[in-house]
């Protein structure tokens, strides 16, 4: 049974990944519309990531039998500036739910909730690979710079990425 504390900080979790979702898809249509549709993919994928990450922690509210209570999602910024404007702030956003998560982390051991604490570290893997994946693409804007070929070929780079669903867990 999961305590009161580890339920509403695990509901607020659902919350900012549903807005971690929210926001690529907002970025996602950004892209599209400068005519960026690798960005615009790649935030897509990124989506997709999210609500999966969002739908990880409601189930396992769900098999805890713990009150799952949703929250109104907060609207996205609609502008987001230059393709590297938009990754600085990816990462940054990235960093935020890092923060989170491992706060989640702290609060379930605090709690003696060791399952919990377990169910958390495929969050804290997973926030080392989104934050990797963050600056890896902001060093090759940098070096790319202002040169439309340089765009044109991460644009390109990022359009080959594809969603593929974690496995599920114990199956």
């Amino acid at each position: 049974m999961l305590s009161e504390k580890i339920t509403k900080a695990l509901n607020e979790q659902i919350n900012k990944e549903m807005y971690s979702a929210y926001l690529y898809m907002a970025m996602s249509a950004h892209s599209t519309y400068v005519g960026l549709d690798g960005f615009a993919n790649w935030f897509m994928v990124q989506y997709q990531e999210e609500m999966t990450h969002a739908m990880r922690i409601y189930n396992y509210l769900k098999e805890q039998g713990a009150r799952i209570e949703l929250q109104a999602i907060d609207q996205p910024p609609v502008d987001f500036g230059t393709p590297l404007d938009m990754f600085e702030k990816t990462l940054a956003h990235e960093q935020f739910i890092t923060k989170s998560i491992n706060d989640l982390l702290t609060l379930a051991n605090e709690e003696k909730d060791y399952a919990t604490a377990i169910f958390l570290q495929w969050f804290v893997t997973e926030q080392i690979e989104e934050e990797s994946n963050d600056n890896e693409i902001i060093a090759k804007l940098k070096l790319a710079g202002e040169d439309g070929n340089g765009l044109f070929m991460i644009d390109k780079e990022l359009g080959a990425r594809v969603f593929v669903p974690p496995a599920a867990e114990g199956k």
